[in-house]
């Protein structure tokens, strides 16, 4: 299952709107006789890979899955039938599919005499497919916010300046983080001040996030780099928003809420647009808006041996005015990234 789980992380960022999903096949000897994932929306399922490597050795054997193999016909035939028609006698699964429309695998391959087994490593498996889990689970993408910040927290001096707090090894950490989302998120004063790109660089193969903008006014100017082709880009704007400055740049229009674009509302969107997990690289009145909306579900922060005593925060206008309202977070990993220090963490209790 642990080989599996870690097939599965290798269609990170390809299987969009689809889970992220590992097979190991084993014969009726229990060696290893086929492995697959699933590649890309639209292509064959990890069992299938797995199935077609493993050709007739299938037979009396084991399958090995990170979900419970789907039941239904979408762009692709069911997965519990081709177990079935492989002859696989036993499947071990760890995480139930909750998707309402392919679930009931494992009671398809049961009735067909298959010995069934799930939640073997489930939390394991979950942890690496949670995008697409939370996304099935609450109706919205899965949310990283995404941070780099000085020891004290500043994510910019006291006269603006940013570049670079953090290090060359940690900005090319960034870039793996948004190879395995499907958008990133920035807010205008972001795209004003820093004029950033937001496409992956220095990885090959990489199915490119959609670049979001919120700028409610459509500030942003023709110019701006986020709107080159090296990657899809949405600028989202309010509905009376005077965009005639953007000819040919794809726009989302969202009514306001207290002069503000809604979080849900954006979610809301970028769900239907199939987008299962999003990058929030927005500064820190854009990441208090997320917060405060209760729609963060991961943090990354990157923090550098570095002191500044003044400056931006991290976050701002996030809704907690006492230390009893303060999140309180379980960290996950801990881990150097050249000299500086990345910390991943999930909200220790969450209510939706």
């Amino acid at each position: 299952m642990r080989r599996a789980i870690a097939l599965a992380a290798r269609g990170l960022g390809s299987t969009s709107p689809n889970p992220v999903v590992g097979s190991v096949i084993l014969d009726a000897s229990g060696d290893i006789v086929g492995e697959g994932f699933h590649q890309r929306a639209g292509g064959p399922h990890a069992e299938v890979h797995a199935l077609r490597a493993a050709g007739d050795r299938a037979r009396g054997g084991t399958a090995v899955v990170t979900l419970e193999p789907c039941n239904h016909t979408g762009r692709t035939g069911p997965c519990a039938q081709a177990l079935i028609d492989a002859g696989i006698a036993r499947v071990v699964y760890a995480v139930g599919d909750p998707n309402p429309s392919a679930t009931g695998g494992a009671e398809t391959l049961r009735r067909a005499g298959i010995d069934v087994e799930g939640g073997l490593l489930a939390d394991e498996a979950e942890a690496g497919n949670i995008a697409w889990l939370t996304s099935v689970r609450l109706g919205r993408p899965h949310v990283t916010w995404k941070y780099a910040a000085t020891l004290d927290g500043r994510i910019a001096a006291a006269d603006g300046t940013s570049r670079w707090i953090t290090s060359a090894e940690s900005r090319a950490d960034v870039h793996r983080l948004r190879a395995e989302c499907d958008a990133v998120v920035v807010g205008s004063g972001t795209a004003r001040t820093d004029d950033p790109h937001l496409a992956v660089r220095g990885i090959d193969g990489v199915v490119q996030p959609l670049r979001v903008v919120l700028d409610t006014h459509a500030t942003i100017l023709p110019t701006a780099r986020v709107l080159d082709d090296a990657a899809p880009t949405l600028v989202v704007v309010a509905e009376d928003a005077d965009t005639r400055h953007l000819p040919g740049v794809e726009l989302l229009r969202l009514p306001l809420h207290d002069g503000r674009l809604g979080v849900h509302d954006l979610l809301t969107n970028l769900h239907l647009r199939g987008v299962r997990s999003v990058l929030l690289e927005g500064g820190p009145t854009l990441a208090g808006a997320f917060v405060a909306a209760g729609a963060v579900d991961r943090i990354v922060g990157y923090l550098a041996p570095v002191l500044l005593g003044e400056g931006s925060a991290a976050l701002a206008a996030a809704g907690i005015t006492t230390i009893t309202d303060a999140l309180r977070l379980d960290v996950t990993e801990s881990v150097r990234i050249g000299p500086d220090l990345r910390i991943t963490a999930t909200l220790a209790t969450k209510e939706h």
